[in-house]
């Protein structure tokens, strides 16, 4: 049989009231207490380690506007507009696992935790049950793509998940301060990874950024490995070139190997990314390329928003904005390569 974790509520639960939020009530007092509970900002699930799909029903009695995030900092579904009224149903899956970060991180908090947000959120019911057929995404990377645990900073695979449907999870095991060499030795990275890959998941691999050491054989070989790694347990990888420093020349471009990730051995890592990919016949999302093009787009001034270049001096880094502007990047190609169907995946 398969379990539902529900939580109902009364209309009222989670509304925006005159610009605050109404306390969480019980749709009937008499009703059983739930495994989890509600409160005007959160919801709190007692579930095992899974994967859970979610459907909620958003709105209220006046115009809303609700976000749901969740675990470390997951931005699961974007900020959907409800009309007074008016009661809207979405869907996503949700990974749940220990730690629930990133994987060289704390534990965090066992269960389920969601987050209410958004500009005018109205939350009127939530329901959990464990996905029984899902998709899993694994991302596999740096400090730019993992579950950042706190503000400013954002990676991009911590706002994917807002772009996927019910039937698609990511399971984010990137880490902040790996390189190809550590997190193929450490246990708690790709040792823990590639025996959760299951025929069919997707393993998306951009590790980069810290192999300032490691010479070009060494590098190469490591992407190599992963790959044969992933194929072997029946995954699909795709290989995903490393998102641009934020360093401009005094022209405008970003045609220096600080930006460019070129190593102090000499090693242009997104050029031998792109060579593994072709040889190895991988599916290639160019993230440097695409990031480049837009970086310089924006210019020396638009473009510090994506990082965090005002708040930390951090050119490097992402900010929010930043990382969920790179995560739409990352769905288009998703979508342009057919790796995943269109329905799967949300408009921006």
């Amino acid at each position: 049989m398969r379990r539902v974790y529900a939580v109902g509520v009364a209309a009222a639960l989670c509304l925006a009231v005159s610009g605050t939020l109404a306390t969480a009530v019980p749709a009937q007092a008499s009703a059983p207490r739930p495994p989890g509970n509600c409160t005007a900002t959160a919801c709190h699930f007692d579930v095992p380690p899974g994967t859970y799909d979610v459907k909620v029903l958003l709105g209220g009695e006046g115009a809303a506007r609700t976000a749901i995030g969740g675990e470390s900092r997951r931005a699961l579904l974007p900020e959907t507009a409800t009309a007074a009224g008016e009661r809207v149903a979405r869907s996503f899956t949700v990974n749940v696992r220990t730690p629930e970060g990133e994987p060289t991180g704390p534990d965090g908090t066992p269960g389920l935790d969601l987050t209410i947000g958004g500009s005018a959120p109205a939350l009127a019911d939530i329901k959990i049950t464990p996905a029984r057929h899902a998709r899993q995404i694994f991302l596999v990377g740096d400090s730019t793509v993992c579950d950042q645990p706190g503000d400013p900073y954002s990676g991009w695979g911590q706002q994917l998940p807002q772009y996927l449907r019910k039937g698609l999870s990511v399971a984010n095991y990137a880490d902040s301060g790996e390189s190809t060499v550590s997190y193929l030795a450490d246990a708690r990275l790709w040792g823990t990874v590639r025996p959760l890959i299951r025929p069919g998941d997707l393993v998306l691999v951009q590790l980069a950024h810290n192999d300032k050491t490691t010479d070009g054989a060494t590098y190469r070989a490591n992407l190599e490995a992963l790959v044969a790694g992933v194929r072997e347990r029946g995954g699909k990888p795709v290989l995903v070139t490393p998102i641009v420093r934020r360093w401009f020349n005094a022209d405008g471009t970003l045609n220096n190997g600080t930006a460019l990730l070129v190593n102090g051995l000499g090693v242009d890592h997104p050029a031998v990314v792109r060579s593994v990919a072709a040889a190895e016949d991988v599916p290639l999302i160019d993230l440097t390329a695409k990031t480049k093009a837009l970086v310089e787009s924006l210019g020396v001034e638009g473009s510090k928003s994506l990082y965090l270049s005002d708040e930390k001096r951090d050119n490097t880094h992402t900010s929010t904005h930043g990382a969920t502007v790179y995560a739409g990047l990352v769905r288009d190609e998703l979508l342009a390569l057919r790796l995943l169907p269109k329905g799967a995946v949300r408009a921006p």
